[in-house]
């Protein structure tokens, strides 16, 4: 049903437009935006458009109004007295239908699948009425989803603002005093009862050895993650067979990638009593002065990372590396030890607040997914009466 026509003013959808797993259409723009004139072909309301082209394969969606339809994808008009569209945009984000058509656009030696072998894919058709239920139900969930995935993207917006401001002294909580008193420093202003000291004048580097001793878990330094078990993490071993010359990192001490990290590599060692990290990293330990909590959030900010960036472009070593003798001598705002713990407690419970919604994100979605194995290959029935309804 697709054919060619002039569209400069309606609105086109690829495969970059689609997103994978959910069929929600992300950034839409019109074709005259794009420089697009001709070649295309329309959709109209009744369409399912299906990504035809590897790595997309299998991105789904029913827009629900006329546009353009991109040659990577391609446009399905279902016979509406058999299969509804909104049921069919469902059905193909299942599980089973992708392993299908990724099975199929194996098959070639273009990566896509045929519109041929499209077609060839078999689809559960319960009675419409039932589809038009399911569709609904599983609308249901998809919006669901989609507002915990708005919570969370706030959640984060708003720990990322607070920690910020809590970390510089632009905000201050009440019992700590005034956020109008400043003072200038080579990275910004800060309050003006804080101190602004040397990483050298309250931690100490921690070099020990692994040597003969019991073995430690080993541990990895990650971006985002801080430090984690190298084994659980990566589910296989990719740290060396001899870990005899790697560095004990004790509890409570902070470990960062001495080659990396203008990457924003820095951990803080949690897990266990002690454990082993690479001899590429730099272990260091901080005295009573300061609130590791506190310190660790601040050296994980963006500033801090281009501080560190800076740092190491200036360094003389030319491994692009940051060893102690350097790391100690940048400098940190440095509250009164309560403010300090305070800062801590607060950014921990924006964490939580965080952990609990992408959990509940987390459990939305597998329930989803096991609803769908269910619904649309007919394990489980929407039972409908005779006026149409959902019975309970």
């Amino acid at each position: 049903r697709s054919r060619a026509a002039p569209y400069a003013s309606m609105i086109h959808i690829g495969p970059e437009n689609i997103e994978y797993g959910t069929g929600r259409i992300v950034s839409p723009q019109k074709c005259s935006e794009l420089g697009l004139i001709s070649g295309k072909y329309e959709f109209d309301e009744e369409a399912v458009i299906y990504s035809k082209i590897r790595p997309h394969l299998n991105k789904v969606c029913f827009p629900g109004f006329k546009g353009v339809c991109s040659a990577d994808a391609y446009p399905i008009w279902p016979d509406k007295t058999k299969l509804l569209p909104e049921y069919l945009k469902h059905y193909m984000l299942g599980a089973a239908f992708e392993k299908r058509a990724v099975a199929c656009s194996m098959r070639t030696g273009m990566p896509k699948i045929n519109r041929e072998d499209l077609d060839g894919i078999p689809v559960v058709v319960p009675p419409l009425i039932e589809q038009r239920h399911i569709a609904r139900i599983l609308s249901t969930w998809d919006q669901a989803i989609a507002t915990t995935e708005r919570l969370l993207a706030n959640g984060r917006e708003h720990k990322l603002t607070l920690t910020h401001q809590v970390l510089t002294g632009k905000r201050r909580l009440k019992r700590f005093g005034s956020r109008d008193s400043k003072r200038s420093t080579p990275h910004g202003f800060i309050p003006a009862d804080w101190a602004y000291r040397r990483i050298g004048d309250f931690a100490q580097e921690f070099s020990e050895k692994m040597g003969k001793e019991k073995p430690h878990p080993v541990l990895s330094c990650t971006k985002h993650e801080g430090l984690v078990d190298s084994l659980t993490y990566f589910n296989k071993q990719v740290f060396s067979a001899d870990t005899s010359t790697y560095k004990v990192a004790p509890r409570n001490s902070f470990v960062y990638a001495t080659n990396h990290i203008e990457e924003g590599s820095i951990g803080y060692q949690n897990l266990y009593d002690h454990g082993l990290v690479s001899p590429m990293y730099t272990v260091f330990k901080t005295d009573a002065t300061v609130s590791d909590g506190y310190l660790f959030r601040l050296l994980k900010t963006e500033h801090y990372r281009q501080i560190f960036a800076s740092a190491t472009n200036a360094s003389v070593d030319r491994r692009g590396s940051l060893r102690w003798k350097e790391f100690k001598k940048l400098h940190v705002p440095v509250p009164p030890l309560p403010e300090q713990e305070a800062i801590g407690s607060l950014i921990d419970v924006a964490d939580r607040e965080i952990e609990l919604l992408s959990a509940q994100l987390s459990s939305l979605r597998s329930e989803k997914s096991a609803l769908m194995a269910q619904l649309l290959t007919g394990k489980r029935r929407v039972k409908v009466d005779d006026l149409g309804e959902v019975a309970a």
